[in-house]
């Protein structure tokens, strides 16, 4: 394959398998052709590639959008009560401390690199006292992807707009208590890391639980509903 046709190939596994969603901007030219290691000649004729099989579609003066409509073979209904958020949030402590435990003992180092830059990119917020919940949903992929069984990460990416909801309302929560608190959740981001780095299983599981609960804690308080009804 020619170096078009890798990157080209590479560009279209992630925009198929949901790395970027649709209607996402991809990153600018020039940090494409670093991340692939190319020039931007190159890139741009995988690009082209890109556009001409409907993927992509560029925007002037404002650079290239996914184009594609995912379609998801999960039907998760929309999220429209405070209800759906609790519920979403006690479903993921069903799958991704799992996910957790799987990523620690199978985990690549390509996977972990990503998982880093993700980790990066919070560090980058909670400096800035800002909180990026694209790069904390982006972290919590990369760890089901990393767990090497496909059905986890499927399941959050069929997720993605209902976690964003629930961790949208979190960083504000978080920004009206002060740095403190978007330190203490960049800590359990960084624990969670270290444990899947470590291939320590118990433990990124432990981390991972630990944060999901405390993320749904500090969002709902003492005001945690009656499912039940």
């Amino acid at each position: 394959m020619s170096l078009s046709e890798k990157v080209h190939a590479s560009l279209k596994a992630r925009i198929l398998r949901g790395d970027y969603a649709p209607n996402e901007k991809l990153p600018a030219e020039k940090d494409l052709a670093a991340q692939h290691g190319v020039s931007r000649p190159v890139l741009r004729v995988a690009l082209e590639q890109l556009r001409g099989e409907g993927l992509i579609v560029s925007r002037q003066g404002a650079g290239n959008f996914v184009r594609i409509k995912r379609q998801t073979a999960l039907g998760y209904t929309p999220v429209e009560t405070i209800a759906d958020i609790q519920r979403c949030y006690e479903f993921r402590l069903t799958i991704e401390i799992d996910a957790a435990g799987l990523a620690a003992q199978r985990r690549n180092d390509a996977l972990l690199i990503e998982m880093e830059q993700a980790l990066g990119l919070l560090s980058e917020a909670t400096g800035s006292r800002l909180h990026r919940e694209d790069a904390d949903f982006a972290f919590h992929l990369t760890v089901a992807r990393a767990s090497n069984n496909q059905y986890y990460a499927e399941t959050l990416k069929a997720l993605r707009d209902h976690i964003y909801v629930g961790m949208k309302m979190h960083g504000v929560a978080l920004m009206s208590d002060g740095p403190p608190a978007l330190e203490h959740v960049l800590g359990e981001h960084r624990a969670i890391f270290e444990a899947i780095r470590d291939r320590d299983c118990a433990r990124a599981r432990d981390v991972m639980r630990d944060h999901v609960l405390h993320s749904r804690n500090r969002l709902f308080g003492g005001g945690m509903l009656d499912l039940s009804m």
